[in-house]
This record gives C-alpha cells, sequence and structure tokens, in this order.
C-alpha cells in the first residue's frame, strides 16, 4: 500500500512539474512574441499543457524511474515530443490564426517544441544528478580496476555508478586494445593495456581488481593473473559466458575468482551422441554415488535420458543430498526414473539381489576408499573396499550380464608406493582378469586429483586461509595433475562409449601443477600476499606420499582415440593362476584383519609398494594392542 502511494505522488509531482514548465514557457512566449495578456497567456497556455500532459502520459512518461532511464525512455521523450508539437501546432493555427506570417508559423512550432525539450532536459539532469552524486558518495567505497573496456565492462561501470548501494567506485579500466586506450567509458579513462595492472594499482590504491571478460580462455586469465599477482588486490570476476542481456545487478552476479578459473582448461567441442547412444534408454548402475565423482556421473548421465539410473552407496548422507537435489530437478521438468540403494560394494549378496532386481545394463564403479594416509594405517580396509568391492561389483556384472563395465581408477595407480594406489592397481587387475573371461566390456579410465573433490588439497587450502593461515603444503617441489569434476566425468562418460575391449583408458590431465604455486596463487585470489598476510608451512611428504604422480607405466605404451583427451594404454600381461592365487591369500589376510599379512601380500602383487610410515603412524592392529 505504502509503495502504491509513494508511486502515485512520483507521478503527481513530475506532472506538477511539467505544467510549471509550460507555464514558463509560455509566459515567456507571450511577452516576446505577442502583447502580454492574461488571455494570450492563458490560451497558449491550455492548449500546449494539456496535450503535452496526455501526450506524455500515454506515452508511459510518468511511469519510468528516471533515476535508471535508458535508451527507450529517451526515444519515447523523443517521440511525446514530436507528436505533442504537431497537436499543439495545429491548435495554435487554428486559436491564433498563427499561418497568416512566417513567424507565426515558427512560432506555433517553436513553442511546444521548447516545452518538450525544457521536460525532457527535466528528466535526463534529474538522472545526471543522481550519477555526480553516486559517483562521489562515501569514501569507504572499494576502489575497483575493471579489466575489459568492451560490452561487459561498460555495463558494469554503468551498474556501479547508478547504484548507491554499491560498495565499489569505479577509478580505473585497462583493455589490451591499443584502439581504446585514452578513451573514456562513462567518464572513466582506458589507462593502458593488462602490463600496466602494478602501476596503476598502486596509483590509484585500488582495492578490487574485477575481470569484465566473461569470454576469457584460461590462457588469457591466467596471463592477466600473472600481472595482479603482483598487487595485493581481491580478485573477482563476471560469471564466465554470461550474457550480455542478462538482467539485475550485475555486481550480484560478481564471483570471487576460484583456482578452478585457472586450472580448468578451454572447452573443446565435442559431439556427444556416442555418450547419448549409450546411456538413452538404457538402465545405468552407478556405486560410489554420493562421492565427488560419483555424483558427476550420475548428474551427466541423467541428461542423456537413461531408462533408470540407479545411485548405489553405502553413505546415507551425501546420497540423501544427491536424491534432494534429483527431486527437485524433477519438479523443475528434468525426465528422469531414478532410485537410492544404501548397500557396500563388500555385500556381495546384496550386490546379487540388486543386479537381478534393476538388471542394468552400465556400471560405473566409482566407489572406493581414497585418503592416502587414512589408508596406510588401514590396509585391510582398502584391501576390502577397493580391490574386493571391485572384485564383486565386476563379478556381479559378468553374471547378469551387463553391457560394460568402468571401473574408475587413479593415477596413483601406476608405480604405486601407498596402499592406496596399490589397491587401485589391483582393482585394475582385478577388471582385466574379468575382462578375459567375459561378453561384458570391462574397461578402467585412469586420471589425476580432481579440483573440489573429497580430499583435494583445494578445499583444505580454502579453510586455512579463511582461518588466516598458515597453509600447510607437505613439499616445496610436490606436484600433480589437475582436473575439474565436470571435465573429468565428461571424459570418462565419453570414455565408456569408446570402450570395446578390455582398455585402460588414461586422461590427459595437462600440464603438471606446483602445489606450492597452487597454495600462492589462491592466497592471492583471496587478496593477500603469501609469506606475509599468509604463511605457507612445508609439513613434510605424508605415509605413501610421492613427490609427483604417474599416469601410464613404461610397459603400457599409448594409443590415440577419437578424442584427442583419451588415450589407451596396452593392458599389462597378467599371470592369471599366480594372480588368482595371491588373491585368494590377499583375501584371507584381509579378512582376519592381519594389517602386516597384508601388507605382506601386497609386496608381493604390486612390487613398487615399500612401506615407509611416518614416524608417529602406527597401524590400527599395532594401536588396539597398545
Amino acid at each position: 500500500m505504502k509503495k502504491l502511494f509513494v508511486s502515485k505522488r512520483r507521478k503527481q509531482l513530475l506532472i506538477f512539474a511539467d505544467i510549471f514548465i509550460y507555464a514558463i514557457v509560455c509566459l515567456l512566449f507571450s511577452f516576446a512574441m505577442m502583447k502580454i495578456t492574461l488571455g494570450n497567456f492563458m490560451g497558449v497556455f491550455l492548449i500546449i499543457a494539456p496535450v503535452y500532459v496526455v501526450v506524455f502520459y500515454v506515452c508511459g512518461l510518468y511511469n519510468s524511474l528516471w533515476e535508471y532511464a535508458e535508451g527507450e525512455e529517451m526515444r519515447m521523450c523523443i517521440l511525446g515530443t514530436f507528436v505533442a508539437t504537431i497537436l499543439s501546432a495545429i491548435l495554435l493555427f487554428v486559436e491564433f490564426k498563427l499561418l497568416r506570417t512566417p513567424l507565426g508559423v515558427a512560432s506555433a512550432v517553436f513553442l511546444p517544441l521548447v516545452c518538450g525539450f525544457v521536460s525532457t532536459v527535466l528528466r535526463t539532469s534529474y538522472r545526471y544528478f543522481r550519477f555526480v552524486m553516486n559517483r562521489n558518495v562515501s569514501i569507504t567505497k572499494q576502489n575497483v580496476m575493471i579489466v575489459g573496456a568492451g560490452v561487459s565492462g561498460h555495463l558494469l561501470i554503468k551498474n556501479i555508478a547508478e547504484d548507491p548501494e554499491s560498495r565499489f567506485k569505479t577509478v580505473c579500466l585497462v583493455d589490451d586494445d591499443p584502439a581504446k586506450h585514452g578513451m573514456k567509458v562513462r567518464g572513466i579513462k582506458i589507462s593502458g593495456d593488462c602490463s600496466k595492472i602494478p602501476e596503476l594499482c598502486e596509483k590509484h590504491k585500488i582495492d578490487t581488481i574485477i575481470l569484465a571478460i566473461p569470454t576469457a580462455t584460461s590462457a588469457q586469465i591466467n596471463k592477466i593473473l600473472d600481472y595482479c599477482k603482483e598487487t595485493s588486490c581481491k580478485i573477482e570476476r563476471l560469471p564466465p559466458n554470461m550474457g550480455i542481456g542478462i538482467k539485475g545487478s550485475l555486481q550480484k552476479s560478481l564471483q570471487t575468482m576460484k583456482i578452478e578459473d585457472l586450472l580448468s582448461r578451454d572447452t573443446i567441442g565435442f559431439d556427444n551422441s556416442d555418450v547419448s547412444a549409450l546411456c538413452n534408454g538404457r538402465t545405468v548402475l552407478v556405486t560410489g554415488a554420493g562421492g565427488s565423482i560419483g555424483s558427476e556421473l550420475c548428474r551427466q548421465i541423467a541428461h542423456f535420458s537413461p531408462k533408470k539410473l540407479i545411485l548405489l552407496d553405502i553413505a546415507e548422507n551425501s546420497t540423501y543430498e544427491l536424491q534432494q537435489e534429483f527431486l527437485e530437478k524433477i519438479r523443475e521438468g528434468l525426465k528422469l526414473d531414478f532410485c537410492i540403494e544404501i548397500a557396500s560394494v563388500r555385500d556381495l549378496e546384496k550386490l546379487d539381489m540388486i543386479f537381478e532386481a534393476y538388471k542394468p545394463e552400465l556400471v560405473f564403479h566409482a566407489a572406493a576408499h581414497k585418503h592416502v594416509p587414512l589408508m596406510e594405517t588401514n590396509p585391510e580396509e582398502a584391501v576390502k573396499n577397493n580391490v574386493f568391492g571391485t572384485f564383486n561389483t565386476a563379478a556381479m556384472a559378468d553374471k547378469h550380464g551387463v553391457l560394460k563395465f568402468i571401473l574408475i581408477s587413479t593415477d596413483k595407480a601406476v608405480n604405486p608406493t601407498n596402499i592406496m594406489g596399490s589397491t587401485k592397481q589391483l582393482a585394475e587387475m582385478v577388471t582385466h582378469w574379468h575382462g578375459l573371461h567375459s561378453k561384458t566390456v570391462f574397461a578402467e579410465v585412469r586420471f589425476g586429483n580432481v579440483l573440489g573433490s573429497n580430499g583435494s588439497v583445494v578445499p583444505i587450502f580454502k579453510k586455512q586461509i579463511e582461518k588466516g593461515g598458515p597453509v600447510t603444503v607437505t613439499h616445496p617441489d610436490i606436484i600433480r595433475y589437475f582436473m575439474t569434476i565436470n571435465e573429468a566425468v565428461e571424459l570418462v562418460l565419453r570414455a565408456a562409449a569408446l570402450a570395446n575391449d578390455n582398455e585402460v583408458f588414461v586422461l590427459d590431465m595437462g600440464k603438471p601443477v606446483k602445489i606450492k604455486g597452487l597454495a600462492e596463487r589462491m592466497i592471492r585470489l583471496a587478496g593477500y600476499r603469501p609469506y606475509e598476510d599468509i604463511d605457507i608451512e612445508f609439513t613434510g611428504l605424508r605415509p605413501g606420499e610421492k613427490l609427483y604422480e604417474e599416469l601410464l607405466m613404461e610397459e603400457e605404451g599409448l594409443k590415440k582415440t577419437s578424442d584427442e583427451r583419451i588415450f589407451i594404454g596396452k593392458q599389462r600381461k597378467l599371470d592369471e593362476e599366480e594372480f588368482l592365487k595371491n588373491l585368494e591369500l590377499l583375501r584371507k589376510k584381509a579378512e582376519e584383519n592381519d594389517q602386516h599379512g597384508v601388507i605382506d601380500m601386497i609386496k608381493i602383487m604390486v612390487p613398487t609398494y615399500h612401506q615407509e610410515l611416518a614416524p608417529n603412524a602406527v597401524l590400527a592392529q599395532d594401536r588396539i594392542k597398545i
């Protein structure tokens, strides 16, 4: 009710302001062009004022918020002035017979035209006044540099200038296009290219740098960040590939720069028809569905119209969250038939029941224990879950005639020096063995660390930075391969579509990343200076941790596929009799919770593994004895 009252009052004030303007202009005209009399003045005024008020009202010029006026409002002002001038001129010709002289004709047109011009100036002046006031408001606002003087940069500057509650004040603009240097965007000078960022930040005391280039590639962003790292400014950006026609406040759309923006690779367009053909109309089972990889697999598969999607996991909380996410998407229009099965891949009988009930045609096996240090001191659990959980799931895939079984593996399975990596290599061997004796297509997809996944260093670093540090890195020279979850899962699905002959697929992880550099960049992205505002401490390699991870064993070789980011490694030769004998001994040791026995068997089956526990790390078996 209050808003309605304010709206009516605003409209009335604007009408009264227009009438007052018309009265002044008509009075001056009557004095200058006619013998001034009350009759002359009233005659002119009572023609022009009603005509303009009615025309402007019809054009909607009393309903606009002029502090936010755009080109549309200006166009309506011009149209309204044109129509009102024509109508007023006709009436003035008739009333005062001004057609008899050239001066009279000019006066009949000029007078209403001046009224419309002054009325338009009144409106635009209010908008300009608000703009100037907002530019000079409170010195507590953050000084902002905007990178990018294109359409998005212009819209952002405009949005900041017209928002009285904005936390920003634009003081500087840079762009790599030399033709724009020295030009101005809404009064803000384009002061040079990105190489000027450090110098300009110091000169203008910049607090925040905003990247207003939604279409920037990862390479372009990294180049800009190389200059930004020499400053202590916080860095934000407009969302990637943001549409120019976005509604609402652009400031609310701003995102703090994430390390994923720097490490992710530029998207390569691929035809996903093969993935669609694989999943469409088929029943798909995903184990470890509540995990970071498993949940993203489910999300992407859901968009390829499976007949049914089965989410299997022993962790109820994360699986419940995924269930609620899917239910919300279904309410929004997603067509998906899915179900939840809370079960462990260790439970062979339960797996048999699930396979029998749903008869899945595709299985993506993502269930696994993945935390390297935890598995070092609990090796029997890693074996039960990673090795024999895989064996059970693969056996059920074979028994129930699954079309394809895809194991989600890891670079830690290559020449492993830790329990987790060793059990994943054994899981690959289990999958390979089943592939030698089944009509089901078995394959493994191997890749490195995934940004933001459970156990990744990225969320750990974020929490440490939020607490003010220190950020802990195990070793100054440690390197890892990284990939975004979205890209990793997309490539897993593409590899699954390619699988037909017991292959091990290796994903191109790009360039390895130095973890120390990763920590430094994350600190800078948060607006702090490494080693000054937030320190980095080196804690030493953890049990079983390597300085670098490998994606391929020497004997596996490499073979290209139709996808330039997916390669096929040659499967290792397997002494089946020896493997099955050792596998049974490993099972027995794990079931007996004989951790030392489990480690001895792993050393036999995976020659590269060697136990190297940290001084304060004790096997669970020995802790219990203590």
